[in-house]
């Protein structure tokens, strides 16, 4: 007899569908099935009819049948419930998280062996400037045509010319081969008595398998990354899978290299620099239970694990855990609603957690494990201001003589520093000194930055670059071009003038783009082959280097400026984070922020010391103000490609909000960024308070408008981006 079944597609427009089910096929809710959908065939999951409602009943013998059931775990349970949460809580398309867990297209099919290519070393006759640039940045990468095309960031011809050419080669690569299992006995740690004490409160949550979100909170050098890994050690005793998940892909690398130390072999990767093989054997392995140990970004969070028996958020307070664009989800809370899905413990790992953490712990619902002091008897740096009103730097320059002459001093004991600027490029503003033009980004309201090392103007919103013109554009005089305003490149320049002996490098993620290019940085620090970082905030965290004994904060005011309900915050972590690079080994570290402000709470609590109070204040501020994590905010954004269709929209928006007890609805206006990537863009922040079910209150108001068709309406809620 034929059954029905409700099917979610991967189709973010569409929700679910009924399909009849033949007799040849066996489905169950979480079957991975593939149906049709007009003259297509689209990849779906049988979900349960009453946890997802259809949106028109169908006879049954209007329903057109499944074409097939892949040969693949079932998504559980618990992570069909997970989709549903984030999806109802973040305002998304059900389908749009749905393709999240099924991130791996080709992971679904049986093919084992799959076509790549990479460069055999020959250099071609004829080497057009576009070949020269693939060959360069492919160097020993491996991957599909398109792959190394994106890489390369050339056309798909350039990379077909150059296989014809002998330049590149086919390679046929088994994609199904077993990963290396981890040994939880490997190479026993020496933890001090507090982190061993740790590290039992953790293994207990593990052996217990049932749901405990745990905060770790311990200074930077304090061996978090070791004593989490006792909790890992115990999921692998027991046979359970472990996600760890890491806020940025440069960190993947090191992070694979302590791993491997304490494992004996590294964990399954999941990030975006992998080529398509790689994500399909990553994919089916967790699908199967066969990878014991993933680490990964944010959307390692979605994967169909099937018996996982711990999470752990490393840098928990990181802001890149907030997904801006899609589905805008914060892997951190959406970490704690998975392990309560499976009833596991969550470790939220930070030297800096965020208020909304801290809150959670001083409320109850969060345990917390603390680790106060730095491991091995290494101390916490020394933290000085430099007064940037009194202590000026020469003319043209933007390091002060106190922070000159200490990078001497280090540079003359044979050890390393970091100079912190959290500004890629040369300079965030170039203009005409004849007629003043200032060069704006044509597709966003963004100046377009400076890269010397590159030779191009770039916007770091939308993408656009542009080679940085000879003439100005707007009075067409010659080399009167200047560079207003500091970057990372402009910090290099001017070291390199002040200590050319010492050997420098710059680190962000233009020059860190990959795991590959991490690793051969941490290597490079190791080896002692670089005596002066200048860095953004890529370089704050997750690195270990035992020289490294002076940190000079540039401009510790930059984070300060703008609206945004974190400043202070993020300031404190960031600066915080950068100092504990410092001093980490046996050699006691040093730590200089360059200020105009010296009296700011911020640089106060980082100087003395004391964050509690810091922390306080801030808190105290928000629990006034009613902002997170006492109240709530969402934003509503419009866009347009018509500036006159974003403005009407949002006014009908602004027109139809509802009166809502504790409840305020504050624009529209021109978004801060007021056009992005070509796009207008208007803005609404909705206000509420904490109890109050704002996502139905905004999905039951915009549903009933009908609005123009050219506009795009984006909702945000937990907002980390005011722009």
């Amino acid at each position: 007899m034929n059954k029905r079944a409700r099917v979610l597609l991967l189709n973010a427009a569409l929700g679910p569908l009924d399909y009849r089910v033949d007799r040849e096929h066996a489905v169950e809710p979480g079957s991975i099935v593939l149906a049709p959908l007009g003259p297509r065939q689209l990849a779906g999951v049988v979900w349960e009819p009453d946890a997802m409602p259809s949106d028109a009943e169908v006879g049954d013998n209007r329903l057109r049948p499944l074409l097939g059931v892949y040969d693949l775990p079932p998504l559980k349970a618990s992570l069909r419930r997970l989709i549903e949460w984030t999806a109802d809580y973040y305002l998304a398309p059900p389908a749009a998280v749905l393709r999240m867990a099924l991130a791996s297209a080709s992971a679904l099919d049986g093919v084992r062996t799959v076509t790549e290519y990479r460069a055999t070393g020959h250099v071609p006759p004829r080497l057009t400037p576009q070949r020269a640039q693939a060959l360069e940045r492919i160097d020993n990468r491996q991957g599909l045509v398109r792959e190394l095309a994106t890489i390369a960031d050339v056309s798909d011809g350039v990379i077909r010319g150059l296989v014809k050419a002998g330049a590149i080669a086919p390679v046929e690569v088994r994609v199904d081969d077993p990963y290396p299992l981890p040994d939880p006995d490997h190479l026993q740690p020496d933890l001090s008595p507090e982190q061993q004490a740790a590290a039992d409160r953790l293994t207990q949550a593990v052996d217990a398998r049932v749901f405990a979100p745990i905060l770790l909170d311990g200074v930077t050098g304090s061996g978090k990354t070791e004593v989490y890994f006792e909790a890992v050690a115990a999921a692998l005793r027991s046979g359970r899978q472990t996600l760890v998940l890491l806020p940025e892909i440069a960190l993947t690398e090191p992070f694979l290299k302590r791993f491997a130390n304490r494992f004996g072999s590294a964990p399954v990767a999941w990030h975006s620099d992998l080529r398509q093989s790689q994500r399909r054997r990553a994919w089916r392995a967790i699908a199967s239970g066969e990878a014991k140990v993933t680490v990964g970004a944010r959307s390692a969070l979605f994967l169909p694990y099937r018996d996982l028996g711990l999470i752990i958020v490393d840098e928990a307070h990181e802001a890149s855990f907030k997904q801006e664009d899609g589905v805008m989800y914060h892997a951190r809370d959406v970490a704690v609603m998975r392990g309560g899905f499976e009833q596991i413990p969550v470790v939220l790992a930070s030297a800096t957690p965020a208020i909304e953490t801290r809150q959670q712990v001083a409320q109850g619902r969060y345990g917390e494990v603390k680790l106060p002091a730095r491991f091995g008897g290494a101390t916490m740096p020394d933290i000085a201001v430099i007064d940037l009103t009194h202590d000026r730097p020469d003319r043209g320059r933007w390091l002060a003589p106190p922070l000159v002459d200490a990078v001497k001093e280090t540079l003359e004991r044979g050890e390393q520093a970091l100079l912190f600027l959290n500004r890629r490029g040369y300079a965030p503003l170039t203009l005409c000194r004849h007629c003043g033009h200032r060069f704006q980004c044509p597709n966003c309201t963004a100046w377009m930055v400076e890269h010397r090392l590159t030779a191009r103007l770039a916007c770091h919103h939308c993408g656009h670059v542009m080679p940085p013109p000879r003439a100005c554009p707007e009075c067409k005089e010659e080399d009167a071009l200047v560079a207003c305003g500091p970057g990372v490149e402009r910090i290099a320049d001017e070291a390199a003038l002040l200590f050319p002996e010492a050997r420098t490098a710059i680190v962000t993620s233009d020059t860190l783009w990959s795991p590959a290019k991490a690793a051969e940085f941490v290597n490079r620090m190791e080896a002692g082959e670089i005596d002066i970082v200048i860095g953004t905030q890529l370089v704050t965290k997750g690195y270990h280097f035992p020289n490294l004994t002076l940190v000079g904060v540039i401009d510790a005011d930059l984070g300060l400026s703008g609206g945004d309900l974190r400043a202070a915050e993020r300031s404190f972590q960031q600066i915080a984070q950068v100092a504990g690079r410092a001093g980490r080994g046996a050699k006691p570290g040093r730590v200089l922020v360059q200020t105009y402000e010296p009296a700011a709470p911020v640089i106060r609590a980082l100087v003395s010391g004391d964050a509690d109070s810091f922390y306080a204040a801030e808190t105290d501020a928000r629990r006034s103000a009613g902002a997170p994590p006492f109240g709530r905010f969402a934003a509503i954004v419009v866009s347009s490609e018509n500036l006159d269709e974003a403005a009407e929209t949002a006014r009908i928006i602004g027109r139809a909000a509802p009166t809502v007890d504790g409840m305020q609805v504050y624009g529209p206006a021109p978004a801060p960024l007021a056009m992005l990537r070509g796009r207008h863009r208007q803005r609404l922040l909705v206000h509420a308070r904490r109890a109050l079910d704002v996502q139905d209150v905004i999905r039951t108001w915009l549903g009933k408008l009908d609005l123009p068709r050219g506009a795009r309406v984006a909702v945000d809620v937990d907002p980390y981006s005011f722009l």
